[in-house]
């Protein structure tokens, strides 16, 4: 999926934001030893039904993938958007590949 906004990875506010020019989408997070907790997401409501909630969790989920992390979606949305896009499922954190 191309990106239509720039996402960048807010370190000093432990969150992931997504540029929409007049708004913001966030996937915040605690960063732990290998492995990052994906606990809260939240898209401005104008922007609800638009796929940016998607946008958002994707471009997160690659940048975790490119950190080398494990990720634990705590935030329903992310586990939801995980289980139908079973290409993510190597990222999670199991107790298999702790």
């Amino acid at each position: 999926m191309e990106r239509k906004h720039t996402l960048i990875d807010n370190a000093a506010e432990k969150r992931y934001e997504l540029d929409l020019g007049d708004g913001m989408a966030l996937a915040e997070y605690v960063l732990g030893h290998g492995l990052i907790v994906l606990t809260h997401t939240e898209v401005p409501p104008k922007y609800e039904g638009r796929g940016i909630g998607k946008e958002l969790v994707q471009g997160v989920l690659e940048d975790i993938r490119r950190k080398k992390l494990k990720v634990v979606p705590q935030c329903p949305f992310v586990a939801t958007y995980i289980r139908r896009h079973p290409e993510w499922m190597d990222l999670v954190l199991t107790a298999e590949n702790k």
